[in-house]
């Protein structure tokens, strides 16, 4: 790991998981203590602390790296963002698409409501796999007989939710690669199917699933593709931690839970016709360089620069009065002690870019194998 990258890793770490770790014990104490008396007061609280943590990440895409996400849609779909639940469906195309939709959260007011169906492995990471938890993410080991009770059971402790959340649901599966699509377009040929162009072919299992327990008490479902223009680097968390700029298109269609058909089989059938024209689409993206919609603008609110502010003090001091108290860096083996901690915050950090990058590694033969499962 590069110098000049250690010295970003170690602040900008230091900060996450020391204000997270603070955040990780509120939660914990709220869970065994308010939790069990009332589940709506914690999930309240629970909501303001996510947000604390999240803004964190909302700051270093936003102001930071400077990632600029343009979203296409229209007014009335935006007017309604955050004033509803809402079952999420996207693309999965790079790696900070959970980020994203974070930033889209943020700007519609339901930033620490915002929960998402994550990979088991997710859960044991420190600070952020913790505080998903606690947030009543929903953790799968992508094994259909193994995840069906998990999810449904996990759907179904939504419906007293308290505030507006949206609940995001990558079907597809995986992340979008060059060799997971040549996985998905040979198993089209095989299957007889259409042959993707810019998607994965969707698994719709937990779609069908998710909107036969959630049609009752969500309105909506919001489909959202996302993209990388051509002439913009991908986005990937290494690079926003350099400080290094992409540019995300995101464009947003609100569908009515209402409008969705009644019987399992024709639910599939919808979520894969979504996904055909949303390859289209991304078609006529690559062709034309923009999607059809109006432009929505987002901004760039300062909320999320008030709270790293906020911590950075905060922590600040709290740093140098222990170091005032314990006088650690007045003996060697204070000073071996405190370089072994910036050492540990430096290798948590790789571990958190590499996990990012983790599902690259994927082989074809596992895409085929998975697509052949669902």
């Amino acid at each position: 790991m590069a110098i000049p990258l250690v010295l970003v890793l170690l602040p900008l770490g230091l900060l996450f998981l020391l204000s997270g770790l603070v955040v990780n014990t509120v939660q914990a104490v709220l869970f065994l203590t308010i939790r069990p008396i009332s589940k709506r007061l914690y999930r309240q609280i629970n909501v303001f602390l996510a947000e604390l943590l999240w803004l964190q990440l909302i700051w270093l895409v936003d102001w930071w790296a400077g990632v600029k996400v343009k979203l296409y849609g229209d007014p009335e779909t935006f007017k309604l963002m955050g004033k509803e639940h809402a079952l999420l469906i996207s693309n999965h195309r790079s790696d900070i698409d959970w980020l994203v939709g974070w930033i889209l959260a943020q700007r519609s007011g339901c930033l620490g409501s915002a929960i998402a169906i994550m990979k088991k492995s997710s859960k044991f990471l420190p600070v952020i796999g913790w505080s998903m938890w606690f947030a009543e993410y929903l953790f799968l080991e992508r094994s259909w007989a193994k995840d069906e009770k998990t999810l449904k059971s996990g759907l179904q402790r939504l419906k007293d939710f308290p505030r507006s959340f949206w609940l995001a649901l990558f079907v597809e599966g995986t992340r979008f690669t060059p060799a997971k699509l040549l996985a998905a377009q040979e198993y089209a040929v095989s299957q007889g199917l259409t042959a993707p162009r810019n998607v994965l072919i969707p698994r719709t299992k937990g779609f069908v699933s998710a909107v036969s327990i959630m049609r009752d008490f969500v309105p909506a479902i919001y489909d959202t593709t996302v993209i990388i223009p051509e002439d913009s680097p991908k986005p990937t968390m290494l690079r926003i931690l350099q400080g290094q700029s992409s540019v995300v298109h995101v464009r947003i269609k609100r569908h009515a839970m209402s409008d969705m058909p009644k019987s399992d089989d024709d639910v599939s059938k919808w979520c894969k016709d979504i996904f055909v024209e949303k390859d289209a689409l991304l078609d006529r993206h690559l062709a034309t360089g923009t999607f059809d919609e109006e432009i929505i603008p987002i901004g760039r609110p300062v909320k999320s620069l008030v709270v790293v502010l906020s911590w950075s003090c905060l922590l600040l001091f709290g740093a140098h009065r222990f170091l005032q108290w314990t006088q650690l860096l007045s003996t060697w083996k204070g000073v071996i002690i405190f370089s072994t901690g910036l050492a540990m915050v430096t290798a948590v950090m790789h571990v958190f870019i590499t996990f990012s990058q983790a599902e690259r590694s994927s082989s074809a033969k596992a895409a085929r194998d998975r697509a052949k499962r669902d």
